[in-house]
């Protein structure tokens, strides 16, 4: 391998590795509010960052390298190089540049859910390229800059000098020994390093701040890394079965007496954070009629999702899985693991159990899920009168929040009682568009998604005008909760813990509810235990250990969720953090706000004993559902 060609593939890489450095920094210039550091661990954060961008872009590159080890000088033959580096290196360009936007509604960079919802995407393709046709700007610029700034080989201005006579075989061991030597060198800068272990997403977030980890990654890195992996991790904190138990302290049932054969409805709200209500705001907020139903209800304050994305919400609010995963359950090899949701214990006890979403049927999975929930009927887009035909169809996602809640309404009250329905909003989605004729109704606030925030509140109001006129209505159990969140503007709520903080309310308008601490923390897996609890329907082994009822005043409550790499355990006094190297860290808790750095002395029973009870949360999840054995 002549040393010219050695040479090119050192400029070419090094080209390559310039606009990884511009991506990056464009990436945390237009999110910088989710970064707050110093400027020292900012450019720590992009000196790491050089490691992930030669793994990713090796990765990526393999085929033009292969292709390259041919020594060839003919002119075809490098064009052709140049359109393939050109063709691959489009492909993690554009993810780059999608990050930018998409980091800011999922917290974390791209992974295979281009696939496992790729049919979401493609019938949405065109209004996402309408709503965010400015990136193509610096995708076309950086792509004409690759393909100008390529280096291509000198052409042979005079005839070579003569060389020292080399016989065939000399040249080719010299040949395979370059060659060697190349191939050491790419799976030297493919695994990172030497160390044991090979590079992985869950590194870049051993910094501080561990936020800047997502600075640090890129987004080809992270996608191709997440192609074929194993989906999950086995954990062996523990050596059996009973000590895990133990170390999760989940908490047998406890029988009540009278209980209620009320209907249960479960309003879960697309992206419906808790920054955004008045209630939680010091009413500095956009949902007037939520804030005023909270005072009429059980309010809980310190309530956290279990994951930053819808696809990710039904298992824990339908069968009380949190997302302690990368990859969502509902697109996983897992999905055909024994699960038993609130819909098939409900149906036992002779409930109609319905869910309703007005996208397509089939977006992100939900109608195969609510069935593996246990879910007697699905209504979506299909069922809607009219379909995609409707007026009332906002022309990307499905049916507006407003005519769509009217319609569940309706549909409610054709239902057999009792009944059990949960109903999945949609208008708060971007491209966060009020119906045409709600135009400067609502407050625009500061960012896109606050007035269509003002609308879905609006339609709440509608729906529950409608519902206090039906029979129903009286009988009724109603659940709030958003299933993520999603744009930020307020600093208080830019670090981990604000970003999964969402409301949870609880309203009965016929009957005073069971007495709670609004205070103590919840989750979105809660839901199951906290509606079998309150209807005293018993479970019996089919309730998984991860949530508690909202009324057992044996517990004060915790939540669970995964961010950049680390595991994350929120109780009423500390946030426990388990990293992807296993260390246990101990931050003091304050609603929707975490420290950057953790307790540099931390009490060492507590650490321990929250340390396990976040170990034993991981390992009964990845060997339950590894082993089809979350009901032990």
């Amino acid at each position: 391998m002549p040393s010219e060609f050695l040479r090119l593939l050192v400029r070419r890489f090094s080209l390559l590795l310039g606009v990884y450095l511009l991506l990056r920094l464009g990436f945390y210039l237009l999110n910088q509010a989710a970064f707050q550091a110093t400027p020292g661990q900012v450019a720590l954060a992009f000196w790491h960052g050089f490691r992930f961008d030669i793994a990713g872009l090796l990765l990526l590159n393999l085929p033009w390298l292969v292709l390259s080890l041919v020594p060839s000088r003919h002119r075809l033959w490098q064009r052709m190089l140049r359109v393939v580096w050109l063709l691959l290196n489009s492909l993690g360009v554009a993810l780059n540049l999608i990050d930018v936007e998409y980091f800011r509604f999922i917290g974390r960079r791209t992974s295979n859910e281009l696939f496992t919802i790729g049919d979401d995407v493609r019938r949405q393709a065109g209004q996402l390229l309408l709503q965010y046709w400015f990136l193509l700007v610096p995708f076309g610029l950086l792509l004409a800059a690759l393909w100008y700034l390529y280096p291509m080989p000198r052409p042979a201005t005079a005839p070579p000098a003569p060389a020292v006579p080399t016989s065939r075989t000399t040249a080719a061991l010299r040949y395979l020994g370059q060659v060697l030597v190349l191939g050491g060198l790419v799976v030297l800068g493919i695994r990172g390093g030497v160390q044991l272990k090979p590079l992985r997403t869950g590194h870049a977030f051993m910094q501080t701040p561990p936020v800047l980890g997502h600075v640090a990654l890129n987004s080809t890195f992270t996608f191709l890394k997440s192609l074929g992996a194993q989906t999950l991790e086995r954990r062996e904190f523990f050596t059996s079965p009973d000590s895990v138990q133990q170390a999760l302290a989940p908490l047998p049932p406890r029988p009540r007496p009278g209980a209620p054969r009320d209907n249960v409805v479960v309003l879960l709200l697309e992206s419906f954070a808790s920054e955004y209500t008045g209630i939680e705001n010091n009413g500095r907020g956009y949902t007037p009629f939520f804030d005023s139903l909270a005072t009429q209800g059980l309010f809980f304050r310190e309530h956290y999702a279990n994951g930053r994305r819808s696809i990710e919400s039904l298992p824990a609010v339908l069968a009380g899985l949190p997302s302690l995963n990368e990859h969502p359950f509902i697109t996983s090899p897992f999905q055909t693991d024994e699960l038993h949701g609130l819909g098939e214990i409900l149906g036992r006890e002779g409930y109609a159990t319905s869910m309703f979403h007005g996208a397509q049927n089939g977006t992100m999975g939900f109608n195969t899920f609510s069935g593996i929930a246990g879910v007697q009927q699905y209504f979506g887009l299909n069922e809607y009168p009219g379909a995609e035909k409707s007026p009332d169809f906002d022309g990307h996602w499905g049916i507006a929040d407003e005519p769509y809640l009217q319609y569940f309404a309706r549909q409610l009250s054709q239902q057999r009682q009792p009944f059990f329905s949960t109903l999945f909003t949609l208008s708060s989605h971007e491209p966060f568009e009020v119906p045409r004729q709600y135009a400067g109704r609502f407050p625009a606030g500061t960012q896109p998604i606050h007035r269509v925030i003002g609308y879905t509140d609006y339609a709440l109001r509608q729906f529950f005008k409608t519902a206090s006129r039906q029979p129903w209505y009286r009988h009724t159990l109603f659940i709030l909760l958003a299933d993520h969140t999603s744009q930020s503007d307020r600093p208080d709520y830019q670090n981990t813990l604000g970003n999964y903080k969402t409301p949870l309310l609880l309203f009965h308008p016929g009957r005073p509810l069971p007495p709670a601490d609004v205070h103590r923390i919840t989750q979105q897996a809660d839901v199951p235990a906290t509606v079998l609890d309150f209807l005293n329907v018993p479970a019996g082994r089919q309730l998984l250990p991860f949530g508690y009822s909202v009324f057992d005043s044996r517990t004060s409550g915790r939540a669970l969720f995964l961010s950049g790499g680390s595991l994350f355990l929120v109780h009423r006094d500390f946030v426990t953090e388990l990293t992807a190297d296993n260390a246990v860290r101990l931050y003091p808790y304050r609603t929707h706000q975490l420290p950057d750095a953790a307790l540099s002395t931390p009490d060492p029973r507590l650490l321990r004993q929250y340390g396990n009870e976040l170990k034993a949360a991981t390992q009964y999840f990845s060997d339950g559902l590894l082993d089809n054995r979350l009901y032990r």
